[in-house]
C-alpha cells in the first residue's frame, strides 16, 4: 500500500528540517585550490587565498642572517626532514610576517622547479634526471588568527591526513590577562599525547619574546604557592619554539637600503641625495626606521610622482 502523496511531501520536509538542524560532516578540504588558506574556526573551514599579500625575499633588507635561518629551516621541513617551530619576535615593522610569507613563496618556487625537472636537491643539472625521485610534497601556508588559537586542534585534525605539508602561521601572537588558550597551543606544539602532526610546522610572530605581558606573569607569581613555578608556566610556551628569531630596529643604512630596494624594484626615479634627505625626513616624522616605514614612504613617493607600483 503506497503512502499518500501529501504525507510523503510532509515527511520530506521534516527530513530536510532535521538535516538543517544536524548537518552531516563537512566535505574534506580541497588543498589543491590554492597555496595559502585562512582557517575560519566558526565554520571549521579553510578559505583559499588566491593572492597572498607578500613581497619578494630579496626586498627584505637588514635581516639577512635571520632570513637565511628561517629559509633553511623551511626547506628542511618541505623535504620531510626534521625542522623546528619558529617564533619571530621583536621590533614592529621589521618584516616578521613578511618574512614568513616570502620564505613560503621562495621554497614553493624552488620546490616546483625541482619537481618539474625531477632533479634531486644539491645535484647539478648536468648530472642528469633522477626518474626514481618523487616530487617533493606541496607546501601550503595556513593562517590562523590569534583569537582562534583555541580551535587549533580542530584545524590540525583536518590537515594531518593530507599528503601536503603545512606552515600554520599566526601573526601577532600574544596572550592577555586571564587568557588560558595558550595551554592548548602548548599541548599542540609539544607535550600533548598526540603532539604536532609530522606534516605541520608552526610559525608565529610577536612583539613579545615570551608572548605574555609582564603584569600577567607578575599576577600569577603573586598568587601562586610557588612563585617560581608560576613564572615557569608562563614562559614555557615560548620554549616550545625551537627557533627564536629576533628582529631589532633598523639602522639608518638598513633603512636607506630598504627604500632604495623598493625604488629599484618598482622602477621609480632615483633622485639621489634628494631621495635620501626626503626619506630620512619621512622616518623622522614617524619616530622610527623600519621596513614598514620605508614601504609607506615609497607609496607616498610613487603617489607624488604619479607612478603605479608595478614591479619592473
Amino acid at each position: 500500500m503506497s503512502t499518500p502523496q501529501p504525507l510523503e511531501a510532509t515527511l520530506e520536509r521534516i527530513a530536510a528540517a532535521l538535516e538543517r538542524l544536524s548537518p552531516g560532516p563537512p566535505p574534506p578540504p580541497d588543498f589543491s585550490a590554492a597555496e595559502a588558506f585562512a582557517w575560519h574556526a566558526g565554520a571549521s573551514a579553510f578559505q583559499p587565498v588566491a593572492h597572498v599579500n607578500r613581497v619578494p625575499l630579496a626586498l627584505l633588507k637588514g635581516i639577512d642572517r635571520t632570513s637565511q635561518i628561517l629559509l633553511d629551516n623551511t626547506r628542511r621541513f618541505a623535504r620531510g626532514l626534521p625542522a623546528n617551530n619558529a617564533l619571530l619576535w621583536g621590533a614592529r615593522g621589521m618584516g616578521k610576517s613578511s618574512l614568513v610569507k616570502a620564505v613560503h613563496a621562495e621554497v614553493c618556487g624552488a620546490g616546483s622547479l625541482l619537481a618539474t625537472a625531477g632533479i634531486k636537491e644539491g645535484v647539478p643539472a648536468t648530472a642528469g634526471i633522477e626518474e626514481s625521485v618523487p616530487p617533493p610534497p606541496q607546501l601550503k601556508v595556513v593562517e590562523i588568527h590569534r583569537e582562534d588559537i583555541g580551535s587549533l586542534p580542530a584545524c590540525l585534525a583536518q590537515i594531518k591526513t593530507s599528503p601536503c605539508r603545512f606552515i600554520v602561521f599566526c601573526d601577532d601572537l600574544s596572550f592577555d590577562k586571564d587568557d588560558t588558550s595558550y595551554k592548548s597551543l602548548k599541548a599542540v606544539l609539544e607535550g600533548g599525547i598526540e603532539g604536532r602532526p609530522e606534516n605541520v610546522i608552526f610559525y608565529a610572530t610577536s612583539n613579545r619574546r615570551h608572548l605574555m605581558p609582564r603584569e600577567m606573569v607578575e599576577n600569577e607569581r603573586a598568587t601562586a604557592i610557588n612563585p617560581a613555578e608560576a613564572t615557569e608556566e608562563k614562559v614555557s610556551l615560548s620554549d616550545r619554539f625551537g627557533l627564536w628569531l629576533g628582529f631589532h630596529n633598523a639602522t639608518q643604512d638598513d633603512y636607506l637600503a630598504m627604500v632604495r630596494a623598493y625604488v629599484a624594484h618598482f622602477n621609480l626615479p632615483d633622485q639621489g641625495d634628494e631621495l635620501q634627505r626626503d626619506c630620512l625626513e619621512w622616518a623622522t616624522t614617524r619616530g622610527a626606521r623600519s621596513g614598514r616605514v620605508a614601504w609607506q614612504y615609497v607609496q607616498d613617493l610613487a603617489g607624488r610622482l604619479g607612478v603605479r607600483l608595478e614591479p619592473s
